[in-house]
């Protein structure tokens, strides 16, 4: 695994330079106090707040998930557990499946599909924030998700070893399908998305996808 690009702390003069490191997020997605965070704080928020944070150069994230984008994440982890599950390839997580990509970086896929053999022993850590990397990562795009920012979550995926990422886009019902940081597919609604050789055999229909949101 090689060593993911944060910015140093020290670097971090002011909040916009911190902002700015993040991807040019907007400030109420980030919690000042503790700075630096750690996974402890990450941990403790979510049990007493119910609130999710993601863990980037020692600044608590929140992450953002409206009623739509949590429709999409359930109907995509639904369909990737119904064939994952069966033939005991792996775990799918969901939206609040904390990951420690590195240490000091701890993302939440809104879905995530991790094979057995990346499972330590073949099973599951018991521990609330496992250093585990999805074979497979999917993020369903919010508005507040800045270009920076995804790209940011690109090659931090990558660099931890990720081999497939699914960008789903609400707004304008496409998906983006990344093998590498730049290297990217983009699929219509009237598209299928496939597991490629990560997932050999599975697909999404697009437009079934989206049919979950014209209720």
């Amino acid at each position: 695994m090689t060593a993911v690009m944060t910015a140093p702390l020290a670097s971090v003069a002011t909040l916009a330079d911190l902002l700015d490191s993040l991807g040019g997020i907007s400030p109420t997605r980030v919690r000042v106090r503790p700075f630096p965070a750690s996974e402890a704080d990450v941990i403790a928020i979510e049990a007493g707040e119910n609130r999710l944070f993601e863990l980037v150069d020692g600044a608590l994230v929140e992450k953002p998930m409206g009623l739509r984008e949590s429709i999409l994440a359930v109907s995509i982890g639904r369909m990737l557990g119904n064939f994952v599950s069966p033939r005991k390839l792996g775990i799918v997580s969901g939206a609040d499946g904390m990951l420690r990509l590195f240490p000091g970086l701890v993302r939440i896929p809104d879905v995530a599909y991790i094979s057995r053999e990346r499972l330590p022993g073949g099973h599951l850590p018991q521990e609330p924030i496992p250093d585990l990397v999805p074979d497979l990562a999917v993020e369903v795009l919010s508005e507040s998700n800045t270009d920076a920012e995804m790209l940011r979550k690109r090659r931090e995926y990558f660099s931890a070893g990720v081999r497939l990422l699914w960008m789903i886009d609400p707004q304008t019902r496409t998906a983006l399908v990344f093998t590498g940081v730049d290297v990217f597919t983009r699929f219509t609604e009237n598209e299928s998305l496939d597991g490629r050789d990560v997932l050999p055999g599975f697909t999404l229909s697009l437009h079934g996808l989206f049919a979950e949101l014209d209720v």
